[in-house]
């Protein structure tokens, strides 16, 4: 180099910097030297199964873990997250997958929750209105801050959530599952976001099992296995297949999710169940049939109304439910399993040709009826309690006699079925709240197959799980098919749909509109079906 041509300049450091992060656990090492860097304007994607140390590594950034190995750095500078509000200051904001927002405060008083704008003692609300809508502007809506949150819509939640982060002027956005619950257009809405924020140069940490999501939003991909860290790609040179290997370090083959592309394009091949479930036994009676079910609308709890609905499901029978959001898919499964007041619901349910009048779950579940609810820590799971304790909990009156508890027998058919189901766990006695979002689901299973069911209803059972264990769920759902259990499966996913199902039940505004085989269906037939005010196809 000459005297006269002046050094290479210098790489600026990164905005966010990981190095060597080990995290451990009572029994577990969680994390084990992972690394994680992140420039200004970049989105960074972070990669791997359910266990793999994402939601560790996150709660580490976040200062949820105030105790760690390792160091973290914010434009070059080593820093210490002992808790939330630390990582705050530094401009670091996490929204999780399970939003955290008070459904009956307002938009605006969400927003600045703890950070309140005050004057002379007292709270500022006329300026916390103000500001708030101009944060809401940044991120494209146009919604009234004084409103009760539970009034929105959970895309428009999702974006609330960004406006609350940009509030403590973020510069690194933690964003875990975002599109888990979004239809395609708020996901396109919410991708805008992101770019419009990289170009304010925010460093956007994106969590997704969706890798075509991943292939659109983010700049590079960093994959954790087994609390490890596995490698750091840019995104527009690794492929899917590539990808899934890091992530799970085996071939998924032909249990691998097929892509919207490979959908899109023509039918699944095969029966249309494409866990192998095989074809229900022929001329066999229906397990379930659903004729007329009407359920009353409660727009303060969400719920939407149901007009007619009818469908039925044989032994050994998968048939999905489609919709899009809002179109009745949950309220249908909650309806059959008897979670509404009897003078809200009408038409009739009958199980193996007899009348089915869940007056409650309780009675639902004696008759042999069980609901994989969609939110698994909040309906599904007492997450402070331990794995032995929830997959018996719906099983007691099993293991109960003269009102005593046999504990050896409990304890014996509880471990059957994590061994079953392969549920990764330290132990029956560990608390389920620890676990890996695909080993709680698999939890919720043994729940229900300790009661023997004879009809199981799964809703998005899949949701916020990676591929892997998307896989390991479909070969549950094919093995209690084939053990002549009927079997209804509502998803947001339509890929999934078209592989798990045998048949595929569409939902529009609270009604049927299509019954279709899922051996010649296509996604463009299901979306049809799921716009159409009127049916279609005769169910």
């Amino acid at each position: 180099m000459t005297a006269s041509t002046p050094p290479p300049a210098a790489r600026p450091a990164p905005l966010l910097e990981m190095r060597g992060i080990g995290r451990s656990f009572p029994g577990v090492r969680a994390l084990d030297g992972v690394h994680l860097t992140a420039d200004a304007g970049e989105v960074v994607a972070l990669l791997g199964e359910n266990g793999a140390g994402k939601s560790t590594l996150i709660n580490v950034l976040s200062g949820v873990f105030g105790t760690y190995d390792g160091r973290v750095l914010v434009d070059g500078t080593p820093v210490r997250l002992h808790t939330p509000a630390e990582a705050q200051r530094l401009g670091i904001a996490t929204i999780h997958q399970e939003l955290n927002l008070v459904p009956d405060m307002s938009v605006s008083d969400n927003i600045w929750l703890g950070r309140e704008r005050s004057q002379a003692g007292w709270v500022d609300r006329r300026t916390q209105v103000r500001e708030a809508a101009q944060l809401l502007g940044r991120v494209g809506l146009r919604i009234d801050p004084r409103k009760p949150v539970r009034q929105f819509r959970v895309a428009e939640q999702q974006l609330i959530e960004v406006a609350k982060a940009l509030s403590i002027d973020a510069r690194v956005l933690i964003m875990d599952e975002p599109t888990s619950a979004l239809a395609d257009a708020e996901v396109r809405r919410l991708f805008d976001v992101i770019r419009a924020l990289t170009a304010e140069g925010v460093a956007v940490v994106y969590i997704s099992h969706r890798l075509e999501e991943l292939e659109e939003i983010a700049d590079r991909v960093t994959v954790l296995r087994d609390g490890r860290w596995i490698g750091t790609r840019p995104m527009t040179g690794v492929s899917r297949d590539e990808l899934i290997h890091m992530m799970v370090g085996r071939e998924l083959g032909a249990q691998s999710l097929p892509s919207d592309h490979d959908v899109a394009a023509g039918p699944v091949a095969g029966t249309g169940t494409g866990t192998g479930t095989g074809a229900p036994a022929d001329g066999a009676e229906p397990r379930l049939v659903v004729d007329g079910l009407t359920v009353r609308a409660d727009p303060r709890a969400g719920r939407v109304a149901l007009r007619g609905v009818g469908f039925s499901v044989r032994p050994g029978e998968v048939v999905g439910l489609a919709g899009l959001m809002g179109a009745g898919r949950t309220e249908t499964l909650e309806a059959v399993f008897g979670a509404y007041r009897r003078h809200d619901v009408g038409g009739t349910v009958l199980l193996d040709g007899r009348p089915l009048r869940p007056r409650s779950p309780r009675r639902a579940i004696d008759r042999g009826v069980a609901l994989v609810a969609e939110d698994r820590k909040t309906q599904s799971l007492v997450l402070g309690g331990s794995v032995r304790f929830n997959t018996s909990l719906a099983a007691l009156r099993r293991f109960a006699s003269a009102g005593w508890l046999r504990g050896t027998a409990e304890r014996r058919h509880v471990q059957d079925e994590v061994r079953r189901l392969a549920v990764k766990t330290p132990g029956i006695a560990a608390t389920v709240g620890h676990l890996s979002g695909g080993n709680q689901q698999k939890v919720v299973l043994a729940k229900w197959l300790l009661t023997g069911p004879r009809v199981i209803l799964l809703d998005e059972p899949t949701r916020g799980i990676d591929v892997g264990a998307k896989a390991e769920i479909y070969d549950i759902v094919a093995a209690l098919a084939a053990e002549g259990v009927a079997v209804v499966v509502a998803s947001s996913e339509l890929p999934e749909l078209l592989r798990m199902s045998d048949r595929i039940v569409v939902l529009c505004e609270g009604r049927v509109t299509a019954d279709l085989d899922a051996a010649s269906a296509t996604q463009e037939d299901i979306l049809t079906a799921a716009m159409s005010r009127r049916a279609l196809v005769a169910p």
